[in-house]
């Protein structure tokens, strides 16, 4: 049985944060808000549990899973960043985006997409994301909250419980969650191309790409 907590979308409660943190370090899968939708995470160095999110939602391995940073300076110890992609980041973090870049040998093999050696990365604008990245230290790993067969992401925090209650560890409730998922932008080739339109305007990789 998962265990739920209710958090303040704007002011998380700290005890609660501190004991999310926790489930995530030993190895829990957690539910939880962001700028877009709800997310599945887990921590990025635990086999078992990618494995896991992989089975929730039905990935394989060349699905890029997305490490979700603090802000753009944790996010350039996993990604080679470029001048110009340094450029169209800063300007779109934090932000409902998630960028594919090349990864460093920071990020754990299992992790990469198997041929071109890539990893998704974000930087969201949510509090209660940010503050489980602040107390855990270290980028979480996870995927959007789309189950197999559906092409929008779970937004109601008690259809989590009653659906999910026997397959991840923890739901955080931070209200109703958005419909879209994050925005893709393909950064690794050098030019930008749009890979998937969610609720971040994807207008100016368009431009850029142009």
């Amino acid at each position: 049985m998962s265990q739920f907590f209710q958090l303040h979308p704007e002011n998380p409660q700290a005890r609660l944060i501190k004991q999310a943190v926790e489930i995530i370090r030993n190895g829990g899968l957690v539910v939880y808000p962001t700028d877009s939708s709800y997310a599945v995470g887990c921590h990025l160095g635990d086999k078992n549990a990618v494995e896991r999110i992989r089975r929730l939602r039905r990935l394989d391995d060349k699905h890029n899973l997305t490490l979700v940073c603090s802000d753009l300076s944790q996010l350039g110890v996993f990604a080679k960043v470029d001048t110009g992609a340094f450029r169209l980041l800063k300007a779109h973090t934090p932000g409902p985006y998630t960028f594919i870049l090349s990864a460093t040998r920071e990020v754990p093999r299992m992790l990469m997409h198997p041929k071109r050696r890539t990893i998704g990365l974000r930087v969201p604008d949510h509090p209660i994301t940010q503050a489980l990245l602040a107390e855990l230290g270290e980028p979480l790993l996870s995927a959007t909250l789309i189950l197999p067969g559906e092409s929008l992401p779970m937004s109601d925090p008690y259809e989590m419980r009653q659906v999910l209650e026997r397959q991840v560890d923890l739901i955080i409730d931070g209200g109703y969650g958005g419909l879209e998922a994050s925005t893709v932008i393909d950064l690794a080739d050098g030019e930008p191309e749009v890979i998937r339109v969610g609720c971040g305007d994807p207008a100016p990789f368009r431009q850029a790409d142009a």
